[in-house]
C-alpha cells in the first residue's frame, strides 16, 4: 500500500491529509487529498480497478467478448439458443482476432463482403449481423467500450437479385390423396395432427397423452424436443415463445384417430399418460418422420413438401376457409397477427379481391335501386 498522511503543514483547512502514491507502468500518479486513510485506501482500490479493467480492454478481443457473452447466457437462455449462438461464431473467424479498442468499420465491412461470397440467405446473413450487434451491446454494458458511432452505419444485408423460397403447402384435396395411401394407424394420425393442428415438428413429437383431452377434443402445446445438443439424442425445453404454449380444438376426423390410437398403445406393457403419443416411453425419432413422410409423397404422386411445410397448410386451409386473422394467429401460436400477416400475406389476395368484390356488389345493388 501507498497510502500516506502529508506533512501537517500541507493539510488542507477542512482537515483533509490523507493521500496515495503509486508507481504504476513506469508512471508515478499521486492523488488527492482525503479525509480519512480508510477514504484513501479505498480510492487506491478503485485506481487499481479502473486500470486493471482499461488493461482488460486493451487486451479484450471480438472472439473473447463472443466467449464471455456466450458463458454470461448459459444460465438465461434455452439450450437450442445457446448452440445457435455456438454456431454463429463460427462466422467470425476471420475477425475474432481484432482487439476491440482497434474494431472499425473498415473490419465489419471486410467481414460483410466474406459473408456475402457464402452460399448464405439473406435471412441467415441478418441474423448473424444482428448477433454482432448484440455482442457488441454486451461489450458496451459490462466492459465500457463505445461503439455508438458504429451502430448505425452496421446495416443490413440486401440482396435485390434473391429469389425468395416459394412457401410449398398441401391443398385440402392434396392432403387427402397424401393421406389415402397411408395404412399404420400412428403416422396416419401423426400427418393428420401437422395438417389439421398446424404444430411444429418438436411440438407434435413433444405430445404425450397428458397433453390429449379426448373427451373436450382439445390439445396443449406445453414442450419442444429438439436433437443434437450436447451429443443428446434429445432434450424436452419449452416452446419456441411464450405465445406458442396454446390450448387448441381438434376436428372429429383427428379425435377418432386419436381414441384408435389410445386404444392400440393402451394393451402395450408399462404404458401410461407419460407416453408420447408418437412415439413410447421416448420420442419418435425425426429422421423416422422425415422418411416416412417422404415415402408417403412418392407413393401418392403428390409433390415433395418439408415436414414445417404442413404447418402453411393448416395456415392455407384456415385462411381460404374463412377463418379469422386472430383465430388463426392464436391457432398457429403466433406472437402478433402481423406475423401471420408477413408470413401468409400472398394467401390473403384471394380476401382482399374478395373484400372489392363485397364493394362492388353494394355498389352495384344500390345503383340498380
Amino acid at each position: 500500500m501507498a497510502v500516506r498522511e502529508v506533512p501537517k503543514n500541507e493539510h488542507t483547512k477542512d482537515g483533509r491529509k490523507w493521500i496515495y502514491e503509486i508507481r504504476f507502468e513506469g508512471k508515478r500518479y499521486k492523488s488527492k487529498k482525503f479525509l480519512t486513510k480508510k477514504e484513501a485506501l479505498a480510492a487506491e482500490r478503485l485506481f487499481y480497478e479502473e486500470k486493471e479493467k482499461i488493461g482488460n480492454q486493451t487486451m479484450m478481443t471480438l472472439g473473447d467478448l463472443f466467449d464471455d457473452h456466450y458463458n454470461y447466457q448459459k444460465d438465461k437462455v434455452k439450450m437450442t439458443t445457446l448452440s445457435n449462438y455456438g454456431k454463429k461464431i463460427k462466422h467470425f473467424n476471420s475477425i475474432k482476432n481484432i482487439k476491440l479498442d482497434k474494431l472499425t468499420m473498415k473490419d465489419i465491412e471486410k467481414w460483410k463482403q466474406e459473408i456475402n461470397s457464402k452460399n448464405l440467405a439473406t435471412r441467415t446473413k441478418n441474423d448473424l449481423m444482428k448477433y454482432l450487434k448484440s455482442a457488441l451491446n454486451y461489450g458496451s454494458k459490462w466492459y465500457d467500450f463505445n461503439f455508438s458511432s458504429m451502430y448505425n452505419k452496421m446495416t443490413n444485408f440486401t440482396d435485390p437479385d434473391e429469389i425468395p423460397k416459394g412457401m410449398q403447402f398441401y391443398t385440402f384435396e392434396e392432403f387427402k390423396k397424401f393421406i389415402s395411401v397411408e395404412e399404420d394407424l400412428r403416422f396416419k394420425t401423426l400427418f393428420k395432427t401437422l395438417y389439421y393442428c398446424g404444430l411444429r415438428s418438436g411440438e407434435l413429437r413433444g405430445l404425450t397423452w397428458n397433453d390429449v383431452n379426448l373427451e373436450s377434443k382439445e390439445l396443449s402445446v406445453n414442450k419442444n424436443i429438439t436433437v443434437n445438443l450436447d451429443g443428446r439424442k434429445y432434450i424436452v425445453t419449452t416452446p419456441k415463445t411464450k405465445s406458442s404454449y396454446r390450448t387448441i380444438p381438434m376436428p372429429d376426423v383427428l379425435v377418432d384417430d386419436l381414441i384408435k390410437l389410445r386404444e392400440m398403445q393402451n394393451n402395450y406393457y408399462d404404458f401410461n399418460n407419460k407416453w408420447y403419443v408418437f412415439g413410447s416411453y421416448e420420442p419418435l425419432v425425426k429422421s423416422a418422420l422425415r422418411d416416412r413422410k417422404n415415402k408417403d409423397c412418392k407413393l401418392a404422386g403428390v409433390k415433395q413438401i418439408r415436414i414445417h411445410d404442413f404447418r402453411h397448410s393448416c395456415a392455407s386451409l384456415l385462411i381460404n376457409n374463412g377463418a379469422n386473422i386472430t383465430m388463426v394467429a392464436r391457432y398457429l401460436g403466433h406472437a402478433k397477427i402481423d406475423e401471420t400477416l408477413n408470413t401468409y400475406s400472398h394467401m390473403f389476395k384471394n380476401k382482399l379481391d374478395d373484400i372489392v368484390g363485397t364493394i362492388n356488389r353494394l355498389n352495384n345493388k344500390l345503383n340498380n335501386k
